[in-house]
């Protein structure tokens, strides 16, 4: 039989365990550091700011980071990258501008200049954010991990028909091997 203090003991044991068992920013801005699409390492004031961006909106800890591994995948943390060229009635204008690889909708709709990463990254996860309630309805998702990566691709891909409920953004794959590369440096499995 446990005592009291054996209970106690276990609880926190436990809940040491449950804490370093958490993918903390630091870790994200150690692993967005090597991002081998950059050019050169992106700075630590840059990725600070990317990271208080993300935390305002309290997205649940299973895709913490996704705005560096976007950040990271779309531009190398350039935040004048110049790409989407091939959408261009010419194919030599750039579309898509930016830290994000945002285009001219977002510049129009949330009134940001899309050269200025903080700018771009707020108006990138408040698009995000406001398809939540519209994942939760349409694809009928419980779990916070699912609503939030659907809200994702969905925010960052034209419409569609039924939704994009089943398929995963592209970036995705990058953050999922930051976590686990995280958790393997803390020998958590």
């Amino acid at each position: 039989m446990i005592g009291l203090t054996g209970v106690i003991i276990i609880a926190t044991a436990a809940s040491l365990s449950a804490s370093d068992a958490q993918v903390t920013y630091k870790d994200l801005m150690r692993e967005a550091k090597s991002c081998k699409y950059a050019k050169k390492p992106p700075s630590d004031a840059l990725l600070k700011s990317l990271v208080e961006v993300e935390k305002s909106f309290n997205p649940p800890e299973s895709v913490r980071g996704m705005v560096l591994a976007a950040a990271c995948m779309e531009s190398g943390f350039n935040p004048k990258a110049k790409g989407d060229h091939k959408f261009s009635k010419s194919g030599k204008k750039p579309m898509a501008i930016g830290i994000l690889q945002m285009w001219k909708y977002f510049e129009t709709r949330y009134k940001i200049d899309r050269t200025d990463p903080v700018q771009s990254a707020r108006a990138w996860m408040t698009h995000i954010s406001k398809q939540v309630p519209k994942v939760k309805r349409q694809c009928r998702y419980r779990k916070p991990y699912k609503v939030w990566v659907a809200a994702w691709v969905t925010g960052i891909r034209y419409k569609k028909p039924g939704g994009r409920c089943k398929e995963r953004p592209k970036h995705l794959r990058l953050l999922r091997k930051w976590h686990k590369n995280i958790k393997k440096q803390k020998g958590i499995k």
